[in-house]
């Protein structure tokens, strides 16, 4: 049995740069962390006594006999992509909801990448898994997302990540003076705003838009940038990353339409109110996790305002996708 461990993700500047009809043409830059909040899989070889070759439980629980009848996308694209001779059973659990703009979907095709490729006794890079997550689900299941999500699964960390029109991936650390980075850290707050959403259908209209939206684009990519300068300067103007999230925010409103809603615009305006310089809805928009920005004095504050909301604590900078559990035996 394996069991592998993948971080969630929290994005910070650049998102919807990070698409392939925007950064094949433009390139593209985000900025951001994962944090400790994980998704766990195992998988283990299926003992040949039941009448199921496979068997995947999630959300559901599916028993089948071939991997075509599996009805979970990225479980059939990965194990078609990869295949075995073999049953397999296959458990996911997680800290978090699904479907919450933390990145859930593609740290679950990389932790699955990682487990199959395990049980088979190949140990995998942390490049390899990121781009091969973003080819099963761009290229084999077909889904409308972008690119960042499986390069956070995959390498872990904070970083600032440039996407080349060529299509490589170049993964930057923040290199940041001892101290900054807790200090980033102790500056962000994450509530769940009770709403769950499919990022691709949002993700549809921004790509439909890209077109359209070309100069809030360009402004977002450029503010990856400039937070990347704040962020390493020797004495980071933390304000200042907190008024650039609050104009991020609004430029990505701007990128189609159900990004927000009429609910997610009191929990930020409440947010705002309560002594943060900024934030955003995580993830394509429509629901999930809301960050908030502030000053560590602030936060008591918040967190009575937003006091119906789930508060989530969490640290930044995580490990990517690693292996945590691996027994071999035979049947």
């Amino acid at each position: 049995m394996i069991i592998t461990r993948t971080p969630f993700r929290v994005s910070l500047f650049g998102g919807g740069t990070d698409y392939p009809a925007w950064y094949l043409e433009n390139g593209g830059a985000v900025l951001g962390t994962t944090i400790d909040k994980y998704c766990y899989l195992s998988v283990r070889k299926l003992p040949p006594f039941f009448e199921h070759k496979h068997r995947i439980v999630y959300s559901k629980i599916e028993n089948v006999s071939d991997v075509s009848e599996i009805d979970h996308p990225a479980v059939r694209a990965v194990m078609t992509e990869h295949p075995i001779d073999y049953g397999v059973e296959v458990h996911h659990f997680s800290d978090l909801p699904a479907r919450s703009g933390l990145g859930s979907s593609s740290a679950f095709t990389v932790g699955l990448v990682n487990a199959l490729r395990g049980l088979e006794g190949k140990i995998s890079s942390a490049h390899y898994l990121g781009m091969e997550a973003i080819r099963i689900e761009q290229e084999v299941i077909k889904e409308k997302v972008g690119s960042q999500d499986q390069i956070w699964a995959a390498h872990g960390g904070t970083n600032f990540i440039e996407f080349q029109q060529n299509g490589r991936v170049d993964i930057n650390k923040l290199i940041m003076r001892p101290g900054n980075h807790s200090q980033l850290n102790d500056h962000i707050l994450l509530f769940f705003t009770g709403f769950t959403r499919i990022a691709e259908t949002i993700a549809v209209k921004q790509i439909e838009n890209v077109s359209k939206k070309r100069q809030q684009l360009h402004t977002l990519q450029q503010m990856a940038l400039e937070a990347r300068t704040v962020l390493q300067s020797s004495a980071p103007e933390f304000a200042q990353i907190g008024a650039m999230l609050d104009q991020a925010w609004h430029l990505k409103r701007e990128l189609a339409d159900g990004i927000s809603t009429p609910a997610i615009d009191d929990i930020y305006q409440a947010g705002i109110n309560a002594g943060a310089w900024g934030g955003k809805l995580l993830g394509a928009g429509g629901g999930g996790f809301m960050m908030f920005f502030a000053p560590p004095e602030s936060h008591e504050a918040i967190r009575a305002a937003l006091q119906k909301l789930i508060h989530v604590r969490c640290n930044i900078g995580s490990e990517g996708s690693k292996i945590v559990s691996y027994e071999h035996y035979e049947y």
